[in-house]
């Protein structure tokens, strides 16, 4: 079975013990290191060259920065590959750490922040990339028409300000002190040449300029994305790959297959079960800790859901335990708690329960007062989002007055509807590592993250009391509350912890994750090419 444990940063590995304090502090090498699932590969030092082999969950529609997802259940190695990455976390402690940026700090409470850039900075095109351009890049991330899922992030900002080339003053909409962690959790840490952004979606998917480690040469849709070494990259002599090959696999068990049998070098992953069959075929895997879970999210802006009865009943209807075993052979994870016990924030408040009896009752209940419990489940095309909602489906047909339809449709358009708020069961996620970024995202009445039109103004107060709290002690006194009105007003069905996470031959070395699964590309060697 998996052993669950915290990533332990292991910088050392990467650099050697003169550079540890120079590379890995200052923009190097950081974030953590897998472990082997079975023994931990002693690697040696970097060898250059090879081609990695890549399976991502999530085909892009395009390769515009605010097109991508930086979470690992869609294309953040893709991301990270093409533009860089301003700044990461140590998955460890939480902590930014700078990469392209050399600092990203406020000294007003989190109104005002300054962000630095390292000197010298280039596009693959050999343009600077100052501050002007990340002006561009955030900026237009706050337009909806884009439809990128950035947009909860940079909504937060009101204005940039081009200080100086490689300064840049970012006032927020209201004071935030921890945006940091939303910055590196989306596509504001990505930053595309403005000129070629300028070109259209079109040109600009034929030859994405960035400043990451990789560059493109093709990409065959639905099949593979063809990258090359960026001799022009800020952090020399990485990347180590000579090139990767990027394919889209959005069916778990054809991503695992595809690892087990040999057939790619490294996959994110999204599946518990395929974690233990990578453990049992002897491969390597991280899994990133994390609080929250994905859910079943319920749309509170329309019936059925904007009664809280609807809710409860589905909710009280569903055997997570029984899910578990359909969707994961019962290797997931089910969140009985919000936060887990290692957790600093954690508190013995039940998520949810299984009342059969009390679920007939309200279904009974709304259908008396002409309110049946009808509606679509709105599922991605992945097995396991297919697979979930066919399982909901099936218990939910031994019960009376309530009818649960499933719609399978593509990630694109999935991700327009849930922008759009068309929906009324959708999977979503709250998967924290501070909580500040993922609650107040996914639930704070004025968030465009809101996605299930959550508005509880108790909530609201309990977490900008989280965000601005200055003790441990007084953040968790406001998450408490924060965990007991969620499991109180049912936002979702709470079915898996997330899965943040990567599994990968072992021949595969440099495997850093950071934030929500974001893997960093120009870490990666192969210890045999």
């Amino acid at each position: 079975m998996i052993r669950h444990r915290r990533m332990a940063a292991a910088v050392a590995v990467a650099c050697s013990a003169a550079l540890v304090l120079g590379a890995c502090g200052s923009g190097g090498d950081s974030g953590s290191e897998a472990n082997s699932t079975a023994a931990t590969v002693e690697a040696g030092d970097p060898v250059a060259g090879g081609t990695g082999r890549v399976l991502q969950s999530g085909e892009p529609r395009s390769l515009d920065p605010a097109a991508l997802s930086n979470t690992w259940a869609h294309q953040p190695l893709l991301g990270n590959a093409l533009y860089g990455t301003l700044m990461i976390t140590n998955n460890d402690t939480f902590e930014l750490e700078y990469k392209m940026a050399t600092d990203f700090s406020s000294d007003d409470g989190g109104k005002t922040f300054t962000l630095s850039l390292q000197p010298d900075l280039v596009f693959s095109d050999g343009t600077p990339l100052e501050a002007e351009a990340v002006k561009y890049n955030w900026d237009r991330l706050k337009d909806p028409a884009l439809g990128s899922t950035t947009i909860r992030q940079a909504s937060e900002v009101e204005s940039t300000e081009v200080i100086d080339p490689h300064t840049l003053r970012v006032t927020l909409v209201d004071p935030n002190p921890q945006f940091g962690q939303a910055v590196v959790a989306g596509a504001l840490n990505w930053v595309a040449a403005p000129a070629a952004l300028e070109q259209g979606r079109e040109a600009f998917d034929a030859n994405p300029i960035g400043a990451g480690p990789f560059t493109l040469v093709n990409w065959a849709r639905q099949d593979a994305i063809e990258l090359e070494k960026n001799p022009q990259y800020w952090d020399a002599p990485k990347p180590y790959l000579e090139g990767l090959v990027v394919r889209t696999v959005a069916d778990s068990n054809q991503r695992s297959n595809t690892m087990t049998t040999g057939g790619a070098d490294i996959a994110a992953e999204t599946n518990w079960s395929n974690i233990n069959k990578a453990e049992a075929a002897g491969l390597q895997y991280v899994v990133t800790s994390t609080g929250g879970g994905q859910y079943a999210g319920m749309n509170q802006r329309r019936a059925p859901f904007d009664d809280e009865r609807a809710r409860r009943a589905v909710s009280l209807a569903v055997d997570l335990d029984a899910v578990n075993t359909v969707v994961y052979n019962g290797e997931g994870e089910v969140p009985t708690t919000f936060f887990p016990e290692d957790s600093p924030y954690y508190a013995d408040i039940p998520l949810g329960e299984t009342n059969t009896e009390q679920a007939q009752q309200l279904f009974d209940e709304l259908a008396a007062e002409g309110k049946p419990v009808s509606f679509t489940f709105l599922s991605y095309p992945t097995t396991e989002s297919r697979v979930l909602a066919e399982a909901i489906q099936a218990q939910l047909s031994a019960f009376e007055n309530v009818e649960m339809n499933v719609e399978v449709t593509d990630f694109a358009a999935v991700t327009a509807r849930a922008g759009a708020r068309d929906f009324d069961m959708i999977i979503s996620s709250a998967i924290t590592q501070d909580p500040d970024y993922a609650l107040s995202t996914a639930f704070a009445s004025g968030s465009s993250g809101n996605f299930m039109g959550v508005n509880n103004p108790d909530l609201d107060t309990a977490l900008q009391s989280g965000r601005f709290g200055e003790t441990q002690e007084e953040r968790k006194q406001a998450y408490d509350e924060v965990q007991q009105i969620l499991a109180d007003s049912v936002v979702g069905i709470w079915y898996t912890r997330g899965v943040p996470a990567a599994t990968f031959s072992a021949d595969m070395h440099g495997v850093q994750l950071f934030s929500l699964g974001s893997n960093l590309p120009e870490e990666l060697w192969i210890s045999s090419n």
